[in-house]
């Protein structure tokens, strides 16, 4: 059945009220989500700016809150985060790289692809029990920084890979064509032009991962991450040969979300003044991550522009 142009430009207009409608409601609903977000952040930060200070970051916990500081807890987290970018960093985009430029379209890759989108929707809580299984009492790394960075390597490693696997699809296929057609080998193409290009995205995902990995709780405490330390590891570097100490690896730890954790459970509103600075610690190191990604992505793609 035809249509006449009434008729037509009637149909038109009702979907572009239609459009407009839904543009409205996703409008009105992202404002209200941020205006929640902005007003819980702003009283997080009432109620923790007034100790957030120098000694705030330098004195290790105390039964007394108004002695008690976030040194071992930050300093934790720091380490932790180091073992699990060294973790799962390298192994994730190894990975991408694999399942996109080499793997083909066979079974055992669809196998993977098909166990790494699950593996991102695996609860964390599950990481840890794995991890309380497999490295703590089955090769016996004990409660330490290394198996917590482990852990959450594991959990951040399928965030990796897709981030990775996305970047490198993004990648216009013209630009693989021109390089084989120069005689180029796969590998060649990959790490001279493909990577170069996907390197912001690759970054991005790299730093989301980070940024969910520092503020999870669930897994540490699973693992046995201590709620009062009063010491700090040993320093990775040293100022004798050979320079590095390892002994870190395998020292108790505890971190940001694992020391709030700590306070809020305590009756004391002090502590709960605590908690909230310590929150909005935890929160300026999680955008700072992200500005860092921002940053990486916008120096990576004005140096493509070049």
């Amino acid at each position: 059945m035809r249509l006449t142009a009434e008729q037509l430009h009637s149909l038109s207009v009702r979907h572009k009220a239609k459009d407009l409608a839904f543009e409205v409601v996703g409008l009105v609903v992202m404002l209200v989500s941020l205006l929640v977000l902005a007003a819980l952040f702003a009283q997080l930060v009432a109620d923790g700016l007034v100790r957030i200070n120098g000694s705030f970051f330098l004195e290790f916990p105390s039964r007394r809150a108004e002695q008690a500081g976030i040194l071992s807890a930050w300093v934790g987290s720091l380490l932790v985060m180091l073992v699990t970018a060294f973790a799962a960093v390298p192994v994730g985009v190894a990975a991408g790289i694999y399942l996109e430029e080499y793997a083909g379209k066979g079974w055992i890759a669809q196998a993977i692809e098909i166990n790494v989108s699950n593996l991102a929707g695996v609860p964390s809580i599950i990481y840890g029990l794995l991890a309380l299984g497999l490295l703590v009492y089955g090769l016996g790394l004990g409660q330490s920084i290394l198996t917590a960075g482990l852990t959450l390597g594991m959990l951040i490693l399928p965030i990796v890979i897709v981030a990775t696997r996305e970047a490198l699809r993004a990648v216009p296929g013209t630009i693989r064509e021109a390089s084989f057609g120069l005689g180029a080998t796969r590998w060649q193409t990959v790490r001279h032009h493909v990577l170069p290009y996907s390197s912001a995205g690759i970054l991005t995902g790299i730093i989301i991962g980070l940024s969910r990995a520092i503020g999870e709780t669930a897994p540490i405490i699973t693992i046995g991450a201590l709620t009062f330390i009063a010491f700090l590891p040993p320093a990775p570097v040293t100022s004798t040969p050979p320079f590095v100490n390892m002994d870190w690896l395998s020292s108790p730890f505890t971190v940001m979300p694992i020391q709030m954790f700590n306070w809020v459970s305590r009756p004391d509103p002090e502590f709960h003044v605590n908690a909230a600075a310590a929150g909005v610690v935890l929160v300026a190191m999680t955008l700072l991550m992200n500005a860092t990604a921002i940053w990486l992505r916008y120096r990576a793609r004005k140096r493509i522009k070049w």
